[in-house]
């Protein structure tokens, strides 16, 4: 076999091995946090060794900072086609809150790793995932620059960051944060009827706020 021929088998492996670096590290973060994680552990989840991590990532920070950007990356692909679409831009904004709720249901470590990064939070100290969600701040501004005259564009009839604030502290709370709030109970927030029920309140606190009637 040539080394052509090799070399797409050799570039398959190498991303399933940074793949599977990512998952394990994205699951031990929001475990234990970025201090408490060590190298070594998220080798040993993978099968490798510490040394070969090196390979993909300089060091600890910058892995923490490629899983960061590969959540807020998923995250972004679900949000952004719902936000360009057309339709008025309250109702993107509900879908958009819908799909986020999704999100965290099928990746509820990005709830644990907002949680502990706010509770890691330092005065003066700009936390990584701010800094990686600023995508979002520029999605929602190209958005009201291409629909101006939407009426909420116009005249929002709630303040954006409370509603954000509403929203992403809500699930991430009912996520991260109930179990611990009910020790010795069964209580599974990402069972099937539990997520539906906080689906259905939030959905109907952000319609209400923003005078969307539910369909």
């Amino acid at each position: 076999m040539t080394q052509a021929e090799l070399r797409p088998r050799t570039n398959a492996r190498s991303e399933r091995t940074r793949a599977a670096i990512l998952a394990a590290a994205e699951a031990l973060f929001a475990e234990r946090g970025l201090a408490a994680t060590r190298l070594e552990d998220v080798a040993a989840v993978v099968g490798i060794r510490r040394a070969s991590i090196f390979y993909y990532f300089a060091d600890k920070p910058a892995l923490y900072d490629a899983v960061l950007a590969d959540v807020v990356d998923g995250l972004l692909a679900r949000i952004e086609p719902v936000l360009v679409a057309r339709a008025p831009l309250a109702e993107r904004a509900v879908a958009a809150v819908s799909e986020w709720i999704d999100y965290i249901a099928a990746r509820p470590s990005t709830a644990r790793i907002v949680l502990r990064e706010v509770a890691d939070g330092r005065a003066g100290h700009e936390p990584p995932l701010l800094r990686r969600s600023r995508t979002f701040h520029e999605l929602i501004a190209r958005v009201l620059a291409t629909d101006p005259g939407d009426p909420m564009a116009l005249t929002p009839p709630v303040d954006p960051v409370n509603l954000a604030s509403l929203v992403v502290g809500s699930t991430v709370f009912f996520v991260a944060a109930m179990p611990a709030l009910l020790p010795g109970s069964d209580f599974d927030p990402l069972a099937r009827e539990h997520l539906a029920a906080h689906k259905r309140e939030v959905l109907g606190s952000v319609r209400r706020l923003l005078g969307v009637t539910a369909t």
